[in-house]
């Protein structure tokens, strides 16, 4: 993206390498030729607006259809006619794609019993065949139309706001998510350091899509990119301008406590080349629709190689990283009961945190840090750490090297483990064996301070 982009806010367009725009205008063409075709075959402008039987007749259609110029052209108008639909008639739509899309039990049955008779390649075929439901084929051509990546993206983010209430729309969304997982494949990925010379529909997006550390405009997003300071995003082809997911790093000379200093926009500035320290302070998901596809690991290891490469001063690649169920846990903890005297006493002791008046001193500040300890080592589900950001990055081959009290003023924090932030350090000489001592015997890679605290 880097080099190739030329602000809207100068130009009022947004330029296309040569031949993905020479590509571009075989689209438009080809597309300009199947609607005609389209239009002269039903004698009408195209789908009843607002109509989700009349989009599912023309899903029907698409998935017989032969013709590739029109082809495109009822793909496109068909993601176009649902992105129209009010949000009941997307609901309807998604009900539709269930009763009238799904697979044929009868067909699998008689194609099962013909391959268990005979047990050929030809009716192998025709039993995977029966198998795949009509629905991934009509997915896998709404993806050939221009922009039908995106559309697709979007339409499992509707999916799933509907899944709680509607848990019988999982086939699917099954289904679709099946599909992105294989599109979104990291061999698609393309990694692209974004800076103030990228794209400003890039640059929008990246405040649009901050989900830890809200940017604050165009002049904080500013000093987010500027020289002590790297932004890297995965972007898929299908979506040049749209980041898939992104990560903010400061650099800076010894580990990060606070997160308020890194978004102070007034710091002062550090030269590049005399930082030791890579802190990876944010990672934001920036599609709804691609929840469940895991991008983050491959990321933050690929940044880390493209850092070391580029900055061989850099020593140290840490995270600062949130606590999301450490209040949770505490009040649950104090409520239910722990055993063990020294949990007790520790519980007891930072009690006082959740009266937001209260001054904390340092004996509550002792304990906070033994309780943080010990819920990010010790406490697990199913083998494994129970807070959600420590299974990301342990499971990636990090280890716990630190945990820090009044790291994040904001409520948010305080709301979510009293303004406690971790760091997790991703030492490139131990990550495959932290790795795989993590999923074999789920062991909590820790320095020996955090264990110390944890009292393990």
């Amino acid at each position: 993206m880097t080099g190739t982009h030329l602000k809207l806010e100068e130009t009022g367009t947004h330029p296309v390498p040569g031949p993905a725009r020479t590509l571009s205008r075989i689209l438009d063409s080809v597309m300009d030729a199947g609607r005609v075709i389209l239009n002269r075959r039903r004698g009408n402008g195209g789908i009843a607006s607002g109509q989700p039987d009349a989009i599912a007749e023309q899903c029907r259609e698409l998935i017989d259809h032969r013709g590739e110029a029109s082809g495109l052209a009822l793909a496109s108008e068909i993601l176009g006619a649902y992105q129209d639909l009010p949000e009941e008639g997307r609901c309807n739509f998604f009900e539709l794609l269930l009763r009238d899309f799904s697979t044929n039990p009868d067909k699998v049955i008689q194609a099962a019993e013909n391959y268990r008779q005979q047990p050929e390649m030809e009716r192998l075929n025709k039993l995977c065949k029966a198998i795949e439901s009509p629905r991934h084929k009509l997915f896998r051509r709404l993806n050939q139309a221009p922009g039908g990546t995106s559309a697709l993206v979007r339409m499992r983010s509707d999916l799933l706001d509907r899944l709680h209430e509607r848990p019988e729309f999982s086939p699917i969304d099954s289904d679709i998510n099946e599909l992105l997982i294989a599109w979104f494949n990291r061999g698609f990925l393309l990694l692209e350091r974004v800076n103030w010379d990228s794209s400003a529909r890039v640059l929008e997006k990246i405040i649009e899509y901050e989900a830890v550390h809200e940017i604050n405009g165009w002049d904080d997003l500013r000093g987010r990119l500027r020289q002590d300071r790297r932004l890297f995003a995965f972007f898929h082809p299908a979506m040049p301008d749209d980041p898939v997911i992104f990560i903010e790093i400061a650099l800076g000379k010894g580990g990060a406590t606070a997160i308020q200093p890194l978004l102070d926009s007034g710091r002062e500035l550090i030269d590049s080349s005399v930082a030791d320290t890579a802190t990876f302070y944010s990672i934001s998901n920036c599609h709804r629709g691609l929840q469940g596809i895991s991008f983050g690991n491959f990321l933050i290891k690929q940044v880390t190689e493209n850092l070391r490469l580029d900055l061989e001063n850099i020593k140290r690649f840490e995270t600062l990283s949130p606590i999301p169920g450490f209040r949770r846990w505490m009040q649950q903890a104090i409520d239910d009961g722990v055993a063990g005297d020294l949990l007790r006493n520790d519980l007891e002791t930072a009690s006082v945190l959740f009266d937001e008046n209260r001054v904390p001193d340092d004996k509550t500040r002792d304990a906070c840090q033994r309780l943080c300890a010990h819920y990010l080592v010790n406490e697990k589900r199913d083998g494994l750490p129970l807070d959600p950001v420590a299974r990301f990055h342990l499971s990636n081959g990090a280890y716990l090297d630190r945990t820090n009290f009044g790291a994040d003023a904001s409520d948010a924090a305080n709301h979510r483990s009293f303004g406690m932030m971790v760091n997790y350090v991703y030492k490139l000489s131990d990550i495959e064996k932290n790795h795989e001592a993590y999923f074999a015997d789920g062991v909590v890679a820790a320095s020996g301070n955090i264990r110390k605290l944890a009292r393990v």
